[in-house]
């Protein structure tokens, strides 16, 4: 959009007020009933959504948890959590969570391995 015959500002305003994305209509829920104000509109009920497929994907069920633990056992550790194990035995913790964070790329994935990892060693002690 060019801001040829308004200024800037004003045509910023206007796409706030057409986006919707105005942040004190996110504040007020409520309908009153009325045809001004920050309240405005039709008194409605809301219906509930029934939850959609999409909104499950990337959730682990009982079957795929059950299979991953299953090729753990027989798999086994690759070389880079063997490694963080080791560390983790000899109280480098920080290390441990580097070396993860190389190896996995993101910090809270890193924080999640170095936390399972962890609690391996705890089972492995009993």
């Amino acid at each position: 959009m060019h801001h040829g015959e308004w200024g800037h500002r004003e045509g910023a305003l206007w796409l706030l007020g057409y986006c919707g994305v105005c942040p004190l209509k996110k504040m007020v829920e409520a309908r009153a009933g009325i045809a001004v104000g920050l309240a405005k509109g039709h008194i409605v009920t809301k219906k509930e959504k029934k939850e959609r497929p999409a909104n499950r994907k990337g959730r682990a069920t009982k079957k795929t948890k059950f299979v991953r633990s299953i090729i753990q056992e027989v798999a086994g550790q690759a070389p880079y959590e063997k490694r963080a194990m080791e560390l983790l035995k000899n109280g480098l913790d920080k290390r441990a969570l580097k070396l993860c964070k190389r190896k996995l790329g993101t910090h809270i994935r890193a924080k999640r391995k170095r936390e399972e990892m962890s609690n391996l060693l705890r089972e492995m002690r009993r």
